[in-house]
C-alpha cells in the first residue's frame, strides 16, 4: 500500500491556492479539470516532498460544506516554526494557535481546514511575541 494524497473541497480555488501556495509555501503538481462532471482537481505538495500531496477539489456548482472538524487536519514540517508563522501573519493569515512551545502552530485555510505546521527537528526555545499569544478561534 502507498499513500497517495489527502483530499479537501474548496469552495474558492483562487483563494485556496493563494493560501496553499502562495502563503503556505506548497507547489501545484498538477491539475485536472472536467468539464462534464463540473469539477477542478489541483494536487499540491511542499517543494521536494510531492510523495505526500494535498488534492483540492473544487465543485463548479455552488456548495456549502461547514467546518468538518471531524476531518482533523493536515500537518507539515517546517524548518522555522516562529519564521513560517511571522510570514503567514504578515501575509494576513491568522495563527489559531500560536507555536507557545515553539514545536507546534495551526493555522486554517479559507475553507476553515486545520494545518498544523510541527517544528523539524528538537523544538526551538519559547520566545517572544509566540509565548505570550493566545489561542484565537478554533483549529
Amino acid at each position: 500500500m502507498k499513500y497517495l494524497h489527502t483530499m479537501v473541497r474548496i469552495t474558492d480555488l483562487d483563494a485556496s491556492l493563494d493560501f496553499y501556495c502562495n502563503k503556505l509555501g506548497l507547489v501545484e503538481l498538477r491539475r485536472y479539470d472536467n468539464a462534464r462532471g463540473r469539477f477542478t482537481l489541483v494536487f499540491l505538495a511542499a517543494p521536494g516532498n510531492e510523495s505526500a500531496q494535498v488534492e483540492l477539489t473544487y465543485n463548479w456548482d455552488a456548495e456549502s460544506y461547514g467546518e468538518g472538524r471531524n476531518f482533523g487536519h493536515l500537518a507539515y514540517e517546517v524548518d522555522d516554526i516562529y519564521v513560517t508563522c511571522q510570514q503567514l501573519m504578515d501575509a494576513g493569515i491568522t495563527i489559531n494557535r500560536p507555536p507557545r512551545d515553539g514545536r507546534m502552530a495551526f493555522v486554517r485555510s479559507p475553507d476553515h481546514i486545520s494545518i498544523e505546521l510541527l517544528q523539524a527537528g528538537e523544538a526551538k526555545p519559547p520566545s517572544a511575541p509566540w509565548v505570550d499569544m493566545p489561542n484565537q478561534g478554533h483549529w
